[in-house]
């Protein structure tokens, strides 16, 4: 009997800890792609004008506080990609609230992490929107949401909706984070959720950027390198989601023409990226950038990677 309790204990706690009974670690479930991209916003109302207005989206929910005021208004990119705004005071000074990439199995997707040290919560709940989601931190800090959408979530509920021919694009590409030390970010990224390196750039004499796709689809995460954190009020160029136009020049022309842009305050230009895609930077209210990039090279031939020193390893 006392072996027999000992066993259970053990088995329990393989369990607890995301490991099969026989000692082995679960397999990774699928990572489909990018679900959202989460900032802070200071004006909501602003924000909200400059997405749907401007940028052509609809809101198709929101979540409200108990006096009624809207905490998070979710705009929809399509029907699997959102933007979530944050109407609340910003963490630590930056505008980035947190990432989410979409699984096909959240309950399976925290055993693996837990059997790899990565701190899940206890169990998966539901998100007030329906979904199965929890977070995570990488190395950097980073929050990074994991989201199953569910057919009874008001995801569900509104595909095929809220979505005009006036969206100025409709997918994330990807999107863009600070990362410090290149190997624990790797270590993260590719070594427990299985992203995949496809390019390197440099605006400089050391490395810029490194490009990781999920392992189960065609979006990815942009590793933003520094060697000297940015003052938080500079982080918003750098945490930022890429939409996918076909033509740069045409989105400028549509994005001018409509009312929204006399309020919008800036420059609008073309720029050939190190990538050597043509894209627009454009700033919310707040100064978080929304890039707009050609899914093409300016030749159509592939930019090879760079070979420069990443600005930190550890």
């Amino acid at each position: 009997m006392k072996k027999l309790a000992i066993l259970a204990v053990l088995l329990s706690a393989m369990l607890a800890f995301g490991r099969d009974p026989d000692g082995t670690a679960p397999p990774r479930p699928k990572i489909l792609g990018v679900a959202h991209i989460a900032f802070y916003v200071s004006d909501l109302d602003k924000t909200r004008a400059f997405w749907t207005d401007f940028l052509g989206y609809q809101e198709c929910f929101n979540l409200k506080r108990k006096d009624g005021t809207v905490r998070i208004a979710f705009i929809k990119i399509n029907d699997y990609q959102y933007i979530e705004l944050f109407a609340e005071p910003p963490r630590a000074g930056q505008m980035l609230n947190h990432i989410s990439f979409y699984t096909d199995n959240a309950e399976a997707m925290r055993d693996y992490l837990a059997s790899k040290n990565v701190k899940v919560p206890a169990k998966v709940g539901k998100g007030k929107t329906g979904n199965k989601n929890y977070n995570i931190t990488d190395p950097d800090g980073n929050i990074v949401e994991i989201v199953e959408y569910q057919p009874d979530s008001w995801t569900a509920q509104a595909k095929g909706k809220f979505m005009p021919d006036t969206r100025i694009s409709d997918h994330i590409a990807h999107v863009g984070v600070l990362i410090g030390a290149v190997q624990p970010a790797m270590d993260f990224y590719h070594g427990i959720l299985g992203f995949n390196e496809f390019w390197r750039g440099t605006g400089g004499k050391t490395l810029s950027w490194i490009n990781m796709r999920v392992p189960d689809g065609q979006d990815y995460l942009e590793f933003m390198l520094y060697s000297k954190l940015p003052e938080p009020d500079a982080r918003g160029t750098k945490n930022h989601l890429s939409l996918t136009v076909p033509d740069a020049e045409k989105a400028i022309e549509i994005l001018r023409s409509r009312p929204a842009f006399k309020n919008y305050g800036r420059e609008l230009k073309v720029q050939v990226g190190v990538n050597r895609k043509r894209q627009v930077n454009i700033f919310d209210p707040d100064g978080s950038r929304v890039e707009l990039m050609e899914p093409n090279t300016i030749d159509g031939k592939p930019t090879p990677s760079s070979d420069a020193p990443p600005p930190r390893m550890n």
